[in-house]
């Protein structure tokens, strides 16, 4: 009667445990596949003393040589080991150049409203 309410019987998947050997198992299955699509193949060494699977992999594989390389690293310019061709000169400030400007001082005293801008109990 009050299936709705309470949603009825659900039918909950079977949780399964995977054990220790199951598990390493399935890891080395998932990487032997993911070496076997590559198209050159990394130098696997195993480290007995800390038990750590060491892949020594090529400098760029084949999906990264599809994507543009990365742009060399521009010198940066040690301005001040250049003179000024002209020290004296002034610089002129272009119409789109930006110009830093003060910010305004806070205003004390606002001005006192006008006849125009009060109600008609002479409050603002």
């Amino acid at each position: 009667m009050f299936k709705f309410l309470f949603g009825g019987k659900k039918n909950t998947p079977e949780v399964t445990i995977e054990s220790d050997r199951d598990r390493f198992a399935r890891l080395t299955r998932e990487l032997n596949e993911m070496i076997d699509g590559l198209s050159d193949k990394p130098r696997v060494t195993f480290d007995p003393a800390t038990g750590h699977i060491l892949p020594e992999t090529p400098e760029q594989f084949a999906d990264e040589a599809l994507a543009l390389p990365a742009p060399d690293p521009a010198p940066a310019k040690d301005t001040a080991a250049e003179p000024l061709a002209n020290p004296t000169a002034k610089t002129a400030i272009t119409e789109g150049d930006a110009v830093a400007t003060k910010p305004a001082p806070p205003v004390s005293n606002p001005p006192k409203p006008t006849a125009a801008q009060t109600t008609g109990n002479g409050r603002a």
